[in-house]
């Protein structure tokens, strides 16, 4: 009888393995997310609900904006079609959408790290004015009248009590699922594929210019730095610093992932710049110069015009199209028919 209740727990212990690294997996030499999953257990249907309210603009006071509106699985879950976020009423924001994809490797979110942990972030756009102008408390009166999303929390949960905790984590275990591993760069790494002369010319001339800031295999280090953009004379975004208050933290945001960056212009915490050619200018010959300005960049970056190539088509190697078109992420049709 021991014996059998051994086996049955062990059953269960290798299908709830296999059911977690279907939905979540670390690569390999990756390191150790900093994302305390024993608080929000991964799981399938939970995951579920998340995306479904993902891709919902109920969400939005007016049922016009979703998180999809401006983070589409088809930019890597930022917009491409302006600088600016868009939000309910036509309202324009201040700041360009930031990709989502491996998020369980950041501690701080938002360009100025105004948000500590993932769990609470969706709260940010929820409550924004110029985004989705809702309140917690006002979306979970409207998801309570809802048969569809009662449906999902009781699947998800085991009962259907709806509440702002349940909401937040729903959305935060979809987004945790947005792993980015699997561009050319990672099969090279694997040993499955080579880079061609001229990704290799770009690699190296990375590895010795930028890694410093956009350190592999995450392509940031998510900290934030100032990268001598002078500031926008509407905007008059000075980052972190109004957040911490503290004067050495002007001009700071957070650095972004270069994965996938080819789908994820316009650039920059404004998106300022449309193209790579573009940004690899301003690290040659645009930079300002401050107090705050990153050390790594005092003497902007020398590239010619050849090195500029070369280091492009490495950053394309970056692109995950398996990611992009990843269908386990995009839009739940059968959810909304």
């Amino acid at each position: 009888m021991k014996k059998k209740l051994f086996l049955i727990a062990l059953i269960g212990l290798v299908t709830a393995f296999v059911v977690k690294k279907d939905l979540f997996f670390i690569p390999k030499k990756w390191p150790k997310p900093v994302y305390n999953f024993n608080d929000n257990p991964l799981g399938e249907n939970k995951v579920y609900l998340g995306r479904v309210l993902f891709y919902d603009p109920l969400l939005s006071k007016d049922n016009t904006i979703s998180c999809a509106s401006c983070h589409s699985p088809y930019s890597a879950f930022t917009h491409i079609d302006h600088a600016l976020s868009h939000g309910i009423h036509d309202s324009i924001g201040t700041r360009n959408s930031p990709a989502l994809m491996n998020l369980a490797w950041h501690s701080k979110f938002m360009w100025d790290g105004a948000i500590h942990h993932l769990d609470v972030q969706a709260l940010a756009p929820i409550s924004h004015p110029a985004e989705m102008g809702n309140s917690i408390e006002g979306l979970v009166t409207t998801l309570q009248t809802s048969q569809k999303y009662r449906n999902l929390f009781f699947k998800a949960y085991g009962d259907s009590l709806l509440t702002g905790e349940r909401t937040l984590k729903s959305l935060s275990q979809f987004m945790l699922t947005l792993i980015s591993a699997n561009s050319k760069y990672d099969q090279v790494m694997r040993h499955e594929t080579k880079f061609n002369e001229q990704e290799q010319k770009g690699y190296t001339l990375f590895k010795q210019h930028c890694a410093s800031c956009h350190t592999e295999p995450l392509f940031s280090t998510f900290e934030f730095a100032n990268n001598g953009l002078a500031v926008d004379s509407f905007l008059k975004d000075y980052g972190r610093v109004r957040i911490t208050h503290l004067k050495k933290d002007s001009l700071l945001f957070k650095i972004p992932t270069l994965r996938n960056v080819e789908y994820t212009f316009p650039y920059m915490h404004d998106g300022r710049f449309k193209t790579l050619k573009e940004v690899l200018y301003h690290y040659a010959q645009g930079i300002q110069d401050s107090e705050t300005l990153a050390p790594q960049l005092k003497n902007n970056i020398q590239l010619n015009s050849n090195e500029k190539v070369d280091l492009i088509a490495f950053l394309l190697t970056l692109s995950d199209k398996e990611f992009i078109f990843n269908p386990k992420y995009g839009f739940p049709k059968e959810a909304f028919e």
